[in-house]
């Protein structure tokens, strides 16, 4: 795995058989571009786009070294931008899965934009994606229909499940969890608990951190209900927060940028969880959220649906418990185990390919439909 160095982080570092290697490009005082979120980050500071020419220089250089070395019979590519432009340069005759998470799909606009894209998934033997719209987004833009695939991430839903057992859920307890930029929503969250008034009960936890904590800081102040900024967590302290709320919210709306979620991991670790679940009606959260099923669909940027659905889990035990055991159930189908399968299968199938006079996989094709459902 090749990443690009984060502070705090060993230059290289060996978890079971996973070998990860960061790469440095910058002064080390100054070298946070991929500290969080490279976008976010360009937006947040001009003076960070400095580091952006040396990143993809370093980044080349070190993926054209690794090539060169193990002679891979695939890379599987995270992000179209900026990972699949430096891949497709890097290394241009070895066959790529590339993936994308929704940002560079979703903000990236415009002609030069569109170019590298269409530059880069033509240059892909298989594409995936989060949801159906960034599919159809892509195979606009020139992706292969045939191979351009809905394969989301998964969550290790039996380490939070574990994780979060133990704990007890506090009452009027609710939970946002996520960066705290425009697209995950949480300042429509501050809004929506305006409206709550004194007869129910209520407490919020935000964990995470980001650009716009101080303004979330600011805009809870003179809130009915006690407001706790828990910083960053990790995966175990985070499912047992998860496993203590009666109420998980994910608020997630598009930035003025156009940047949104595609199907965030931390809805299904709150699925894991068996949390009871308002989210927004976005592509990707609506296709594992099943509206009065699995959870509360609202939709994105509207304080007053979003504040209606809480005011009605939070009246309503019954309702929180049959959401929460559905949405427990439901995910098993987005474990780790699930879909790494069906990444395994992915790449196999594609060095298969490669290898293959006629270009096809041992036993046919490698794509055998444009979405990989997890099991």
């Amino acid at each position: 795995m090749l990443v690009p160095r984060v502070r705090g982080a060993p230059l290289r570092e060996r978890v079971g058989q996973l070998e990860i290697r960061r790469f440095r490009y910058f002064p080390g005082r100054w070298e946070d571009l991929a500290d969080g979120a490279i976008l976010e980050n360009l937006r947040a500071r001009r003076g960070a786009w400095l580091q952006v020419l040396p990143f993809l220089l370093a980044e080349w250089v070190e993926l054209r070294r690794l090539v060169r070395r193990f002679q891979p019979d695939v890379l599987h590519v995270h992000w179209i931008v900026p990972q699949g432009i430096v891949a497709s340069l890097a290394a241009p005759r070895t066959p790529q899965v590339l993936t994308t998470l929704g940002g560079d799909v979703y903000a990236l606009q415009g002609r030069l934009a569109a170019a590298l894209k269409r530059f880069v998934l033509r240059r892909a033997a298989a594409v995936t994606v989060m949801n159906e719209d960034m599919r159809g987004r892509l195979v606009k833009l020139g992706g292969d229909p045939a191979t351009t695939l809905v394969v989301p991430m998964g969550a290790d839903v039996a380490a939070v499940a574990a994780a979060a057992a133990g704990a007890v859920r506090q009452p009027g307890r609710l939970l946002f969890a996520g960066r705290m930029v425009e697209k995950k929503g949480a300042i429509v969250l501050i809004e929506a608990l305006r409206g709550v008034g004194p007869e129910l009960s209520w407490s919020l936890d935000l964990v995470g951190d980001g650009p716009l904590r101080g303004q979330l800081q600011t805009a809870a102040a003179g809130l009915a209900g006690p407001i706790r900024f828990r910083g960053v967590l990790d995966r175990t302290a985070l499912a047992r927060a998860m496993g203590e709320c009666e109420v998980f919210v994910l608020p997630s709306a598009p930035a003025a940028s156009g940047d949104q979620d595609g199907l965030p991991v931390v809805l299904l670790e709150a699925m894991a969880a068996g949390c009871a679940i308002v989210a927004s009606r976005l592509p990707g959260i609506d296709a594992v959220l099943t509206d009065g099923q699995t959870g509360l669909l609202v939709p994105p940027r509207d304080p007053g649906a979003l504040w209606a659905a809480l005011v009605r889990l939070l009246d309503d035990p019954p309702l929180r418990a049959r959401l929460g055991a559905a949405a427990a159930a439901a995910v098993q189908a987005y474990s780790v185990q699930a879909v790494g399968e069906r990444y395994a299968e992915l790449l196999a199938g594609v060095a298969g390919a490669a290898t293959e006079p006629s270009g096809r996989a041992p036993g046919g094709t490698p794509h055998a439909s444009n979405t990989i459902r997890p099991r």
